[in-house]
């Protein structure tokens, strides 16, 4: 085959490809908020959503983030939003760390419970179009708020057009069922078991 009949070639299989893509997006007309869980015990959960609160503030999209159980974590994107995004994106902390380093379950749930409840007014705000709930999965898994409660609220009380991400491994099959998309990240490798801690960019 020539160069000249192998573009020909790939030409023509691409004008294919994209008549195909062109006549299934004709079909795709449907426009609603959106209940997304990024999942899993892979790397990449909380940065995803972050990655979409940044579309947010570049789009012109008044979001929101209510991180749970990081609380005493100094992380990067806390930092930039607060300094330079306040305007554009609410941000509440909520925790006051991982449950091994607080070790008072009580306190845990009081501060997962205010962090609920501020993340539903955010979600009910009818400014705020993008509410990232950062490792709220974490307290779900550990009952610190009822998946009940969570779910009934999402199905029943989320605006039409308001998105909605939640964070965090293990989550609940209540809540996967609810979502209309669902992200699992797979470890396949992690410094961490080499013996290299959490660093500066990458996980915080």
């Amino acid at each position: 085959m020539t160069e000249n009949t192998e573009a020909e070639a790939h030409r023509a299989k691409m004008q294919k490809i994209k008549a195909a893509r062109d006549k299934m997006m004709e079909t795709k007309t449907v426009e609603k908020g959106l209940i997304m869980v990024h999942t899993g015990a892979g790397k990449g959960k909380s940065s995803s959503g972050f990655g979409m609160i940044m579309r947010c503030i570049a789009h012109g999209m008044p979001c929101a983030v209510v991180q749970f159980i990081k609380g005493n974590w100094v992380t990067g994107e806390r930092e930039f939003l607060r300094a330079r995004f306040a305007q554009e994106c609410r941000f509440v902390v909520s925790g006051e760390g991982f449950t091994w380093d607080t070790q008072d379950r009580d306190r845990d749930i009081a501060a997962a419970r205010a962090g609920w409840e501020q993340a539903k007014d955010l979600i009910r705000d009818p400014e705020i179009r993008f509410v990232l709930l950062d490792e709220i999965n974490i307290a779900l898994r550990y009952d610190y708020l009822p998946i009940d409660e969570v779910v009934a609220f999402l199905r029943d009380e989320k605006p039409a057009m308001t998105h909605v991400v939640l964070t965090g491994r293990n989550a609940k099959p209540e809540l996967i069922e609810l979502a209309d998309l669902v992200t699992e990240m797979t470890l396949v490798k992690h410094p961490f078991r080499e013996g290299v801690k959490a660093q500066k960019g990458v996980e915080f």
